[in-house]
């Protein structure tokens, strides 16, 4: 075995840093947060190429003094906390001390300070973590950070780096959601010499969300308000239920002006919204829960993203009901205005009329019942009231059986109503009125009961169950298939055989969307990959996407969701994968283009959709669904107890 010793300064650094610094935006979460501490008013957050060469952040704070400048970049030194007792109540986003320690230990940093009562501030360059200047400076009062070449010195990291845009996007998001989470502190964001986020800084959080998330979003959500036990408050915005999105990405949850990431409070706003949205969207929010401070612990996860509540029932309580209370009286939901009906022209009523709103429909002349069939004239009674103008403005059908005939495919023509049919040769009594019956097949001779008939290659498609299943039998089984994931598989496998080209439809008015700035990242990256699929987008501008054209099977009202979720998964997977990223968006195109459970189809569909699969063309949806069940007939026999 090896001997322990203690491992250098440098390399325990080194350690440090790859627990806080994980990528570009996690030094400017670390920064922002520390100059949100220091009071700042105003702060500016610039970068170049994705913040992997240059950060530069400049706040309006209280500052540094001289002799602390230095202290401030050793491990576990910090102004927030003294003693022990302070960590049971953290009232500050920073307190452990290790943010700027990993920050030098892994970049070129030049940090420029001053306070309010001095008149010169001070210049500190560090480069590994080691000070290699130090002078006076005349600069601004608050604290100026430049961090250059991030990892320089740990070139193992820079391999897990992705492309400038997609880090570039993930510290525009970091950026929005301080932005989102102090509504006080007036945000600017530059990309490359380019402003892409100013917020007023005005203390309302309404401005925030109007600056963060675009006009479009800021229009679709309601106040929240309320309280709870024990102290504990919610206040913010929530999505209507007509404006949910097909991901989680616009959900922010902030504890004490702390963005988190909590499975109960998003659980809390999921349940306020069931039977209220789209199946397979997400609400979207902008909810702050103000506790106690000692009602919450943040010094349970390195990056500060996840807390524990000392009591997670009363936060998801308070969560829910107030979201809830906001659902409830948000007088914005579309609702039926129904004009009073305006008499027509030739109903005239007089009072020993009846209005003709008040008719009662009638059915055509029917049968005496003598000439009815005893199963129809047992048949369910006409009911008293008048009917809803949809039970009688189509056509009313019996339910009656159909015999087989020679030629399966045609049915018996019905026979004239109220008319006997005429005798047959053998001198037969009249039969009753209705459709005429098969010939009549010789009774079999008596003798041993026959073995079920096996199984055989016809099948047949014996009909549909709600809209969603079809029914097939096939000797002595039955399969239920899911239409929806056997056209998906189809759908998946074309688009999957080698040369094909959709066909596109050119937009009539182009589509503009802003979507979340990963999401947009990566949709701009993949700039290629969608036009395979038919889509043609570009940059607009302020992080929003236009597209012009899309494939013929997306509907021009389904494109900013489908996109979206392409989005999502472009950025889950990235490219590091091509082959598996291919094959996640076209089952993502596959499922938007089949048809959907409750759609209502043609026999010559879903007997194409029952082919696929009875040929065992289909088995699996491309997200591993099954896509038929099989019920054999002893099954089915031993659940009516026949067997």
């Amino acid at each position: 075995m090896p001997r322990i010793q203690v491992l250098e300064s440098h390399v325990a650094d080194l350690i440090a840093a790859g627990e806080v610094v994980e990528r570009p935006a996690s030094v400017v979460k670390e920064l922002v947060e520390n100059a949100i501490d220091a009071g700042a008013s105003a702060l500016t957050v610039e970068i170049q190429h994705g913040g992997m060469t240059y950060i530069r952040i400049t706040d309006d704070g209280c500052g540094m003094e001289p002799g602390d400048v230095e202290t401030a970049f050793l491990r576990h030194a910090t102004s927030k906390i003294r003693t022990e007792y302070d960590l049971e109540a953290i009232g500050t986003l920073g307190f452990r001390g290790e943010a700027l320690a990993a920050i030098a230990a892994v970049a070129r940093v030049e940090v420029l300070t001053r306070t309010a009562e001095r008149d010169f501030g001070v210049s500190l360059t560090l480069e590994g973590g080691a000070v290699t200047g130090r002078e006076e400076a005349g600069c601004p009062k608050g604290t100026t950070m430049v961090v250059r070449d991030l990892f320089y010195n740990t070139p193992a990291r820079l391999k897990y780096m992705k492309k400038d845009a997609a880090e570039g996007a993930a510290v525009f998001a970091a950026v929005q959601r301080e932005a989102l989470a102090h509504p006080e502190v007036s945000m600017r964001f530059l990309r490359d010499g380019k402003q892409e986020l100013l917020t007023p800084g005005d203390g309302q959080l309404r401005s925030a969300v109007y600056a963060v998330l675009g006009r479009d979003l800021a229009l679709g959500f309601t106040e929240v308000k309320g309280s709870g036990e024990d102290g504990v408050t919610v206040e913010g915005f929530a999505s209507l239920p007509a404006c949910c999105r097909g991901s989680r990405s616009c959900q922010y949850f902030f504890v004490n002006g702390r963005f988190i990431k909590s499975r109960t409070l998003m659980a809390a706003l999921e349940e306020a919204y069931r039977n209220q949205h789209m199946v397979g969207k997400f609400p979207g929010c902008v909810l702050h829960v103000h506790t106690r401070l000692n009602g919450v612990d943040v010094n349970v996860h390195p990056a500060k993203t996840e807390v524990k509540f000392v009591s997670e029932k009363r936060a998801f309580d308070a969560v829910y009901h107030a979201v809830r209370g906001a659902l409830e009286g948000e007088v914005r939901r579309p609702q039926a205005v129904i004009p009073p009906a305006r008499p027509r022209a030739h109903d005239t009523v007089t009072p020993n009329q009846t209005a003709f709103s008040a008719v009662r429909p009638v059915r055509p002349a029917s049968p005496p019942p003598a000439a009815r069939p005893a199963a129809y004239a047992a048949g369910p009674l006409e009911p008293t009231g008048g009917l809803p103008l949809h039970d009688f403005a189509r056509p009313r059908f019996e339910s009656r059986p159909v015999p087989e005939t020679a030629d399966k495919g045609a049915a018996a023509a019905p026979a004239e109503c109220g008319k006997p049919p005429a005798p047959s040769s053998g001198g037969a009594a009249p039969r009753p009125a209705g459709p005429s019956p098969a010939p009549e097949r010789p009774a079999p001779a008596p003798g041993p009961q026959r073995a079920p008939a096996p199984e055989t290659d016809t099948w047949a498609v014996r009909g549909e169950l709600f809209h969603t299943y079809i029914l097939v039998e096939q000797g002595e089984k039955a399969y239920f298939i899911d239409k929806h994931a056997a056209h998906e598989r189809m759908n998946f496998d074309r688009l999957k055989a080698a040369g094909y080209t959709p066909m596109v439809q050119r937009l009539l008015t182009p589509v503009v969307f802003t979507p979340a700035p990963e999401e947009g990242a990566a949709l701009l990256q993949n700039l290629d990959v969608l036009s395979a699929f038919g889509f043609e987008c570009e940059d607009f501008g302020g992080g929003a996407v236009l597209v012009r054209q899309c494939p013929d099977y997306v509907d021009a009202g389904d494109v900013e969701a489908t996109l979206l979720e392409l989005a999502g998964t472009l950025a889950e997977g990235g490219r590091a994968d091509p082959d598996g990223a291919r094959d996640a968006l076209m089952a993502t195109m596959s499922c938007k283009a089949a048809i959907k459970g409750g759609q209502k189809n043609g026999p010559e569909e879903l007997r194409r959709v029952a082919e696929a699969v009875m040929s065992s063309a289909v088995k699996y949806c491309p997200h591993g669904r099954p896509v038929a069940v099989e019920l054999t007939r002893n099954q089915l026999e031993k659940l009516f107890k026949r067997a």
